[in-house]
């Protein structure tokens, strides 16, 4: 099961009894996501112009989930006495498709504060004691891709001589004067380049580790948050960041509309 992911390099784990569950119950939603994923790419350019936030690389796999019926789903699970309402609570989740045996749910977080694992693992228990679910699916970055993050926008930095505020503005990143600071700061204490600086500091202020990454998602897992929900985590690696397609800011702009003229992702 997910053999083309993990030959790929992809981190694929399950928990709970959901291989048994996918392999037997749900073979079409195993084929599902993994097509939608499998031909995930992300230019650099992308990693770096997101300023943090999620990636167009991200939002068209959204877009490929949705294109597969994976669509937006809220949950709203309601406690009646005598026939009246008393409570009721929502969880809302980013992409829900049902199949014949049963409701598969996924969450992919890209970039967000780790808090959010708890929320969605919650989400996932309580979905899949009501009934709801028979599985939930994380879909997050992979431990190459946090390890070698700083790596890959140096050299993204180095190649694109960005060696110098300047450069990094005239290329199309502003920047703000706290950051500035903190670049300078990094380069008088280490001795280091401009770009080594810039890029050390810019993964620290946007991919830190207290940002979703796969050993947040692990450390939640095994504490027991979430069971026993089954679980499948799926961990992207820096082998789909591609240093090639030479992408421009605008170009990452323009996509970022027809996204958005697509419904796939909202203004914020």
């Amino acid at each position: 099961m997910f053999e083309r992911l993990l030959d790929s390099g992809f981190q694929v784990e399950v928990h709970s009894h959901a291989r048994a569950i996918l392999s037997v119950d749900f073979p079409d939603a195993v084929i599902e996501l993994e097509e939608a994923i499998a031909g995930l790419s992300i230019p650099i350019e992308e990693i770096v112009g997101s300023g943090g936030g999620e990636t167009q690389g991200t939002q068209r796999l959204r877009r490929s989930l949705a294109d597969r019926g994976w669509l937006k789903m809220n949950f709203t699970v309601e406690k009646r006495i005598n026939g009246v309402a008393r409570e009721a609570i929502s969880h809302e989740i980013d992409h829900v498709k049902a199949f014949e045996a049963g409701v598969i749910a996924a969450e992919i977080e890209w970039n967000n504060k780790d808090p959010f694992y708890d929320r969605d693992l919650e989400n996932f228990k309580r979905l899949h004691a009501d009934g709801a679910i028979s599985c939930g699916v994380i879909i997050t970055r992979g431990t190459t891709m946090q390890d070698e993050m700083r790596d890959m926008v140096h050299r993204f930095a180095t190649e694109r001589s960005l060696n110098s505020h300047e450069a990094v503005q005239a290329f199309g990143m502003a920047r703000t004067e706290r950051q500035k600071k903190a670049v300078d700061r990094r380069m008088i204490f280490t001795g280091g380049s401009f770009e080594k600086a810039w890029a050390t500091t810019f993964v620290s202020d946007k991919y830190g580790a207290a940002t979703t990454h796969w050993s947040k998602l692990e450390d939640r897992v095994r504490r027991g948050v979430g069971n026993p929900c089954p679980l499948l985590l799926i961990g992207l690696p820096a082998s789909i960041v591609t240093f090639d397609e030479n992408v421009t800011m605008e170009s990452i702009a323009d996509e970022e509309q027809e996204l958005m003229r697509e419904g796939v992702i909202t203004p914020e």
